[in-house]
């Protein structure tokens, strides 16, 4: 689509003082002065705005530095997810771009203030990358632009009361861009650029008259020289209607429960059966998957999951009849995405075996214990007489100090290997009875408690 200039000469408005580029620090959803788009249709008009206008450039020397056609192009691809959190990879692959030119049109759409962080893409180790989550506002420049009346919103920021007569014919005009490239199918270029194949050519028919490429062998029997002649031999074929297949409960139930196996780390093994029969009854209330996925992260993730069907049924126990509104999931969901303490337990990972002891006293112990056992000094059955003299003092009082602290926070893991280690009354020598016992009480809560930490 060709660029054409815009048509009002007194833009930006006057009096409105926004920089060129916005700072890395501006480009978040808690520091952003842009509202939140209520959909994808507002917010390409906000793009095309950009688009449009040449006054907003980035900072950058090198690359692209305005909004232009590729731009436009990314964030059409990125209205259509919901949420929107796309991967570079995955972005190159449906537009045909290198990453490298994804990641620079990315940045023009941060640097607007048209795109910002919610969460922001890590590695985690044992996990692989995770993809950043954003949030589509629009700067107020745009609102200054266009003559909109906005007001303080809880949910949006501000949200849009009024327009004034000024900006009713640049809106109408960005309105039909918006929806002339969300109508646009997807795959309408890659079809232009790999065009079909020509037909094979005519052959002769069997009758050896013409070499039309029409046949009687479309229909089963033969049509009578009299239709031939008067040229209506017409077929029509039955047409085929696109009308999506419609899930009934247990469909719902077994969609629901594979997406939440693929999302949920610790489910990966489990049987979609299983767990669609302990969802059926917040499937059949409504909830999606980011919801369920909010419920289990009230709680601190556990360490251990035997048996994960179980935990998570654990864990939805009366979750329907607590959250029974789409207000009440909503709010939650909300929460689950924006706390911090909520995205560090998402990052948590997820472990069924036993892990060597990561305090060095410890791991010398463990050390120690193995080899003894292996070399016969010691029986294997009274793994309690390892010797813990050889430590001093000093040693000894911060290994003490370091095992409280990690209690304290939730993770018990240093008493517990050193009881299986050297034997329960090892431990108790070493650590004190009372640790012992309330480590032990603790590990074997299976993460339903917590210890002097708030959430």
């Amino acid at each position: 689509m060709p660029r054409e200039p815009l048509a009002s000469p007194a833009l930006p408005m006057a009096g409105v003082d926004v920089p060129l580029h916005l700072p890395a620090v501006r480009q978040w959803l808690t520091t952003t002065s842009g509202r939140i788009a209520t959909d994808g249709y507002s917010w390409m008009q906000a793009v095309y705005w950009f688009h449009l206008d040449s006054t907003y450039t980035t900072g950058r020397t090198h690359g692209p530095r305005r909004v232009g056609e590729t731009t436009v192009r990314v964030a059409v691809e990125l209205a259509r997810l919901s949420p929107c959190r796309p991967g570079v990879a995955y972005l190159s692959r449906v537009l045909r771009l290198s990453e490298r030119t994804v990641q620079y049109h990315l940045a023009i759409l941060r640097e607007t203030g048209l795109l910002t962080y919610r969460t922001k893409g890590t590695r985690v180790r044992g996990a692989g990358r995770r993809a950043s989550e954003f949030v589509c506002t629009i700067p107020p420049v745009v609102d200054a632009a266009l003559h909109l009346r906005t007001d303080d919103s809880e949910q949006y920021i501000r949200r849009v009361c009024g327009i004034g007569d000024k900006g009713r014919p640049l809106m109408k005009r960005l309105a039909k861009m918006a929806k002339r490239a969300l109508r646009r199918p997807r795959r309408a270029e890659s079809a232009k650029r790999f065009p079909a194949r020509p037909n094979s050519p005519t052959r002769c028919t069997p009758m050896g008259g013409s070499a039309s490429g029409s046949s009687s062998a479309g229909s089963p029997t033969s049509p009578s020289e009299s239709k031939l002649e008067a040229g209506k031999d017409h077929i029509t074929l039955p047409k085929k209607t696109g009308t999506p297949r419609r899930l009934n409960a247990v469909g719902r139930r077994y969609r629901l429960a594979a997406e939440l196996i693929r999302q949920v780390p610790w489910l990966h093994r489990a049987s979609v059966p299983r767990i669609a029969w302990i969802l059926k009854d917040v499937s059949d209330a409504g909830w999606t998957v980011a919801e369920v996925m909010a419920v289990l992260g009230l709680q601190a993730p556990a360490r251990t999951v035997r048996r994960p069907s179980g935990f998570l049924a654990r864990r939805l126990l009366g979750a329907h009849l607590l959250y029974d509104t789409p207000a009440k999931r909503a709010n939650l969901v909300a929460w689950w995405r924006d706390s911090r303490q909520a995205e560090i337990d998402r990052h948590v990972e997820w472990e069924g075996v036993w892990q060597a002891p990561r305090g060095g006293a410890v791991a010398r112990l463990v050390r120690q214990a193995i080899g003894s056992v292996r070399h016969g000094s010691i029986p294997a059955e009274q793994p309690e007489q390892t010797s813990t003299l050889e430590l001093t003092d000093d040693e000894r009082t911060t290994h003490r100090q370091t095992a409280q602290q990690a209690f304290l926070s939730g993770e018990p893991g240093l008493v517990t290997s050193a009881v299986d280690i050297m034997g329960r009354e090892a431990a108790e020598a070493f650590y004190g009875p009372e640790l012992v016992a309330r480590a032990l009480r603790l590990a074997g809560a299976s993460g339903h408690l917590t210890v002097g930490v708030g959430r």
